[in-house]
């Protein structure tokens, strides 16, 4: 579609009370700016960000995950506000979609909504029960006569349950115009884009309201904001994947990242965690169980299973309190109280209770191999680096500081010594 996209995505958001610029605050996952640009990139190949507040640290952020958008820095110091933000701003395409950072929840279907007609301006409106705060939008044979602020509002109009949601869909030879044309003439001392529809009207152009609805286009400013745009993300998040097969046991106390993946028949537990670029396939993930950017294919972890960043497993079982980190198992069962990290370990092995592998020396970390038909007692110690082959017995309580050969029991323990009687004459009492 010939739509050319511009994200504003300049302001400080001191709201937010954070050291981290506002549009790379994260909801499921990703930042809520990525969001936007994701929505954009569906119905526009001309996308627009217009940067000020920490403007290298967002075009770095903007520029490690997309390679095909465009940047534009705003001058705040001689044109502050949303309409100062276009000044200079160029498009590609014959309508300009202009679009707000800080709104992650904004969806393909809407910003389609908004492109459609032959109106000048397509500007998007939400009707409210209570508009206490918003500026009202008056309307009249279904166009737009004017934006006017609470605090200008005659006693009619403050009854208007009308209000601008702050996206506006413009003709770009029109925007191009009017934009060079906005001033400052107002309490703030800002340029506003607003502004455009006053001149719009003025000339007897066309401006069309557009009905959406409030959750879409929930603006953050505040880390509450924040926290209720999760709330709807991770609901679209759930629904959808329910409805593709995925079952959840109350799904509200499940967190899901939004670049996470299913595929077969899956089973989320109560309060399970999946994180990252996390891919599950026809796998059981138990009560509280943690899965973070790994692959889990045909297997089950937890309750209380912990698997970490660039983990696969497949056919396996994780127990309760079982961590993997950066492993790959392939028909593996470790049951209980054990901690897996940079290892690989093959078919029909067991590993037991208490089982680490010891894989950081203070400075660097270092690679467990163990072979198919192993059985690690409990409470083994495998100091990596180290190589267990194929059918290989270790017994319980073994450091292993040595490569073990296929067929070889690996045991070392001190022999038991009982000395009698010694409780009664450590506690001075009689036998």
């Amino acid at each position: 579609m010939s739509i050319s996209i511009v994200i504003l995505a300049a302001g400080k958001g001191s709201r937010m009370k954070s050291t981290t610029p506002k549009v790379l605050h994260e909801i499921s996952g990703k930042a809520m700016l990525f969001h936007a640009i994701d929505a954009a990139q569906k119905i526009s190949d001309d996308i627009t960000v217009v940067l000020y507040h920490q403007a290298q640290r967002v075009q770095e952020a903007i520029e490690s995950h997309y390679d095909n958008v465009n940047f534009h820095m705003q001058d705040a110091e001689q044109f502050p506000g949303t309409g100062g933000a276009m000044k200079g701003v160029r498009t590609k395409y014959g309508k300009t979609l202009i679009l707000n950072g800080d709104m992650p929840l904004i969806t393909q279907n809407s910003l389609l909504a908004l492109t459609n007609g032959d109106a000048d301006i397509n500007m998007s409106v939400i009707t409210l029960d209570n508009p206490s705060g918003y500026g009202r939008v008056i309307i009249e044979s279904e166009k737009v006569q004017e934006i006017v602020e609470e605090k200008d509002c005659l006693p009619l109009q403050k009854s208007t349950k009308t209000v601008n949601a702050g996206i506006y869909c413009v003709n770009s030879e029109l925007l191009n115009r009017y934009i060079p044309k906005l001033n400052n003439n107002n309490a703030q001392k800002e340029y506003y884009l607003t502004d455009i529809v006053k001149m719009a009207v003025y000339e007897n152009k066309t401006v069309s309201p557009i009905y959406v609805e409030e959750g879409e286009f929930k603006g953050v400013n505040s880390k509450y904001d924040l926290a209720k745009a999760e709330e709807i993300m991770q609901r679209r998040i759930k629904i959808a994947l329910m409805d593709a097969g995925v079952t959840m046991r109350l799904p509200d106390t499940i967190y899901i990242d939004s670049r996470a993946t299913f595929e077969g028949e899956c089973i989320l537990e109560n309060g399970v965690s999946i994180q990252g670029t996390t891919h599950i396939n026809a796998s059981h993930i138990k009560t509280n169980s943690v899965i973070e950017d790994a692959i889990i294919e045909n297997s089950d972890v937890g309750p209380m299973g912990r698997v970490r960043p660039q983990t696969h497993l497949k056919n396996s079982h994780i127990g309760n309190f079982v961590e993997v980190k950066k492993s790959t198992l392939t028909g593996v069962k470790a049951g209980h109280l054990a901690y897996i990290g940079d290892a690989t370990i093959d078919e029909g092995s067991n590993i037991g209770a208490g089982v680490i592998t010891c894989n950081y020396d203070g400075k660097n970390k270092y690679k467990t191999t163990i072979g198919k038909n192993v059985f690690v007692g409990s409470d083994v110690q495998l100091v990596a680096p180290v190589t267990i082959e194929n059918d290989v017995l270790i017994a319980a309580g073994t450091t292993v500081t040595k490569d073990v050969k296929q067929g070889e029991l690996a045991i070392s323990r001190i022999q038991t010594k009982n000395i009698a009687d010694f409780f009664y004459k450590f506690f001075n009492k009689e036998k």
